[in-house]
């Protein structure tokens, strides 16, 4: 069975993605009529819709088992590293720092 004929919501991440980024591919090149061209944007549509989803889940699950360890923070899985904790952590490299060691100890 190819991938046209997969219902979308039974395709696994990677494949879902690899077929939407296929079907762009597709349409960008400008060699697609039109019908055909509606079609695979309603399919790829339904691609992103379900990849979306699966990411949100996936993302879901990750925050249920970081907060069943007990760690208090949200997981954020494009956010930056915190200085603020990095420096309460006591693994600041002060001798990088321009600032004044406020220990002294520079």
């Amino acid at each position: 069975m190819s991938n046209e004929e997969q219902l979308v919501e039974d395709l696994p991440f990677e494949a879902a993605l690899s077929e939407l980024e296929q079907i762009v591919e597709e349409l960008e090149s400008g060699q697609v009529e039109l019908d055909r061209m509606l079609e695979r944007f309603e399919r790829a549509m339904e691609l992103r819709k379900h990849c979306a989803s699966l990411l949100a889940a996936a993302e879901k699950k990750i925050e249920q088992l970081v907060s069943d360890e007990g760690d208090t923070e949200t997981f954020e899985p494009n956010a930056a590293p915190d200085p603020i904790a990095k420096q309460n952590s006591g693994d600041v490299d002060w001798a990088a720092e321009d600032e004044e060691d406020p220990f002294g100890d520079k």
